[in-house]
């Protein structure tokens, strides 16, 4: 079985749980899976019952799909993703995207827990991630071209949509939330970077680091998915503060921003166009 025929026996079990296609995806990163609780009429399906479907391993992603209504929106949560340095090959990945894409979904929130580099960032920043730098020594796309996928040679001038970009910063300063924006670079872990990577990382122009996203976002964007991209800064890259980075920090300053970063998520779905993009 190819993998597009995977993709779409997914895509195929996933249609007849949840019905018509939703409005907007989001992906849920670590320790920001309470969203998920604020649909209503929800239907969930964990990961191990769609055909094909990697598992999320890693502490604070559920490992589940949720479908239901928020804002007179259909809304299609992923809580939990697979990683690349839990040994994923990056199809594997790229799974859920993909099976996004043959759903006809058209717009896509991945977010992400992620270390700042930026030092005007404190730990519970919100970042829209403006443009992404791929450090993580792969490329989704790469290997035999499947023409069903999208072009072999995707343009990724604008990997994040303004118009999200901009509809996020409106949701902001409605919902009175600060919302910075800057830079991603992805790199594969899982060790946490060195002072001394995070100071080239700076030189090259990135604000926040992290392990994910950047994989979805290029499929996302080979098959023409909107795409907006939010990081929460849960701790500040090495060598930044006299401390040693751990997990745990992770998982707490995202507990403690999650209703935040929710609210912001909130209003967002909520300013969508309906039916856009057509």
């Amino acid at each position: 079985m190819t993998l597009f025929d995977r993709i779409t026996e997914a895509a195929t079990a996933v249609t007849a749980r949840i019905g018509p296609t939703p409005d907007v995806a989001i992906v849920l990163g670590t320790g920001l899976g309470a969203f998920a609780e604020r649909l209503t009429d929800p239907i969930a399906i964990p990961y191990v019952d769609i055909p094909h479907w990697p598992p999320a391993g890693v502490p604070g992603h559920a490992g589940r799909l949720v479908g239901g209504h928020l804002r007179d929106r259909r809304v299609l949560v992923l809580a939990g993703r697979s990683h690349l340095y839990e040994g994923h090959p990056l199809d594997a990945v790229t799974f859920g995207v993909r099976v996004l894409a043959r759903l006809g979904i058209r717009v896509l929130v991945l977010t992400n827990a992620a270390g700042g580099i930026n030092t005007v960032f404190t730990p519970g920043t919100i970042m829209a991630i403006d443009d992404h730098v791929n450090l993580m020594g792969a490329n989704p796309l790469s290997g035999p071209h499947e023409a069903r996928w999208g072009l072999r040679f995707p343009d990724m001038t604008n990997v994040y949509s303004r118009r999200l970009r901009e509809l996020a910063d409106r949701a902001a300063e409605e919902a009175g939330l600060p919302l910075a924006h800057g830079v991603y670079i992805a790199v594969s872990g899982p060790s946490y970077e060195t002072p001394a990577e995070i100071r080239a990382f700076r030189t090259l122009g990135a604000d926040a680091v992290g392990m994910s996203t950047v994989p979805e976002a290029i499929v996302a964007r080979q098959a023409g998915l909107e795409v907006l991209g939010l990081s929460c800064i849960t701790n500040m890259a090495a060598g930044i503060l006299p401390a040693p980075l751990s997990e745990q920090e992770v998982l707490e300053t995202a507990a403690r921003v999650s209703r935040a970063f929710g609210d912001l998520l909130e209003a967002i779905v909520a300013g969508l166009r309906p039916g856009y993009p057509s």
